[in-house]
């Protein structure tokens, strides 16, 4: 096709493919979300490449992994320089617009968006950065076990305020397009932040379910071995210190299906302006999360490890006009994102990117064609103390960190990743190969360096900021009240002719 086609991308906050009909739940309600799945491709196996929002978020929109643009953790600067999949659509003549959350730390609130119709939800300094050189402390700020004792029925929260602003802000801006004479086409993201904890929603949504059908995790913490990590994710997010009950987990849970429920009803909005600005059919839609919940799996609870629950993601693309329905099994990721909205662009003939890319794009997974089957994931942020690396690929993988023992899961023998075959004897090539493998890929010495001296720059800078008078980097939304509805200076019959959609000819009543 000759025409770009306008590109919608839906993302939400720390949703688990697990809790979607889409791949496999039979208790969730989304009925929006499996119209997209009926309609799309659904890749069955799309992973985050890094378990913790900002660095998710960055991997997402410059399709290279954390060590690269040193997008270590939550309190992680993006650097201007990076570029991401906004600057590459611009360059193509695409309008790029952000509704929502993105997660930027520092003083470009940009990277490469056109216009950003909302502030973002969470700060923008660096107060969140963590310190690897003590991990014994429990930062103040981060995750502790409160979204869970306290989960239930809420009327409005922090993030209710928000995700309502972000999805009305979309709608009008939807309806815009359609209005302008600008004729360029747009990629626009509408990132909303349920369904992540805290585990609150209104009565409405809680009561789409019935409690004793709310399914509960299928392995406890009894049922499996802890490995190091998930011993220091259960210190760090105070795990240990405040056991939860079976009620209160399944409270959790429950509300976080209501949370999933209610994003769902947020796309059906925004898919509804789209349908009614007649813009649907020259529209790509995507559909996909920043990283998952573990939803009290294996005792664990939020994200920040490669186990299934936290690592994978949702990813669906509905363009029917373009891509025939279907399933993706192989492995794929968020660093994959960046290139394969190039190729949209470009009908498949994208022209050589300026930079080295660590994703690659999915235009062949869309197009019915072979397609890569690999994922490499980092994770630097709360909780670990050295790099936490993950290879996935095949129906293994692989989960390595210089402080602690592998783990090499086999998922389509054992899909809850009860079995680390590691020290398996039958699998001593394999984990000499990715041994092998993560050594060619990592300088771990000096990435772990880089990581401690960033953490030390970042918080002595933050403590410096907040010494006399502060100056934020948050992002003011600016709305030029002079430009809108009526003013004198545009004529009145001019001005109710651009805004009324579908345009009509003439003046009668």
């Amino acid at each position: 096709m000759s025409k770009k086609p306008n590109i919608l991308i839906l993302m939400a906050d720390q949703l688990t493919p697990g809790a979607l009909a889409a791949y496999g739940n039979t208790v969730c309600k989304t009925p929006n979300i499996d119209k997209l799945a009926s309609q799309g491709v659904v890749f069955d196996s799309a992973y985050t490449n890094s378990p913790l929002c900002a660095p998710a978020r960055y991997v997402f929109m410059s399709g290279k992994l954390p060590s690269r643009i040193r997008g270590y953790d939550n309190a992680s600067e993006l650097p201007s320089e990076v570029l991401t999949f906004g600057h590459y659509l611009r360059h193509a003549g695409y309008h790029t617009i952000l509704s929502g959350k993105m997660h930027f730390c520092g003083a470009d609130q940009m990277h490469g968006f056109e216009e950003r119709l909302t502030t973002d939800i969470y700060p923008a300094d660096f107060g969140w950065t963590p310190d690897w050189a003590q991990p014994e402390v429990r930062p103040s700020w981060y995750h502790n076990m409160g979204s869970v004792i306290d989960a239930g029925v809420c009327v409005r929260t922090n993030q209710l305020d928000f995700d309502e602003e972000v999805v009305f802000a979309s709608r009008q801006k939807l309806f815009d397009l359609a209005r302008d004479d600008d004729g360029r086409p747009f990629c626009m993201v509408v990132s909303l932040t349920h369904p992540h904890d805290p585990y609150a929603i209104p009565q409405r949504y809680w009561d789409r379910y019935l409690h004793a059908e709310i399914d509960m995790p299928k392995l406890a913490a009894a049922d499996v071995a802890a490995d190091p990590h998930t011993l220091r994710l259960r210190h760090v997010s105070d795990m240990d210190g405040t056991p939860v009950t079976d009620e209160q987990i399944r409270n959790a849970r429950h509300a976080y299906y209501g949370a999933v429920s209610f994003v769902d009803d947020q796309i059906g909005e925004i898919l509804d302006a789209l349908q009614q600005s007649g813009q649907s059919d020259d529209t790509v839609i995507l559909l996909l999360a920043d990283h998952g919940d573990m939803l009290g799996e294996r005792g664990l609870w939020y994200k920040m490890n490669f186990f299934e629950g936290a690592a994978r993601v949702p990813l669906i693309v509905s363009a029917p006009s373009r891509f025939a329905a279907g399933r993706v099994g192989t492995s794929v990721s968020l660093a994959d994102i960046l290139p394969t909205l190039v190729d949209l662009a470009h009908d498949g003939n994208s022209p050589a990117h300026p930079e080295t890319l660590d994703g690659r794009s999915l235009w062949p997974h869309l197009t019915g064609q072979d397609g890569h089957d690999e994922v490499i994931g980092e994770y630097l942020g709360e909780g670990a103390i050295a790099p936490l690396l993950m290879i996935r690929r095949g129906n293994f993988k692989f989960i390595h960190s210089p402080v602690d023992p592998d783990q090499l899961y086999d998922l389509r023998a054992d899909p809850l990743e009860r079995n680390n075959l590691a020290d398996d004897p039958s699998q001593a090539d394999r984990v000499h190969a990715l041994r092998r493998e993560v050594a060619e890929r990592w300088d771990l010495q000096t990435l772990h360096s880089d990581v401690l001296a960033s953490q030390q720059r970042r918080r002595f800078h933050y403590e410096a900021q907040t010494m006399g008078q502060r100056k934020s980097w948050d992002f003011q939304p600016f709305q030029d009240a002079s430009q809108k509805y009526m003013r004198n200076h545009i004529e009145l019959d001019t001005l109710e002719a651009m805004a009324r959609f579908p345009k009509v000819h003439g003046h009668g009543g």
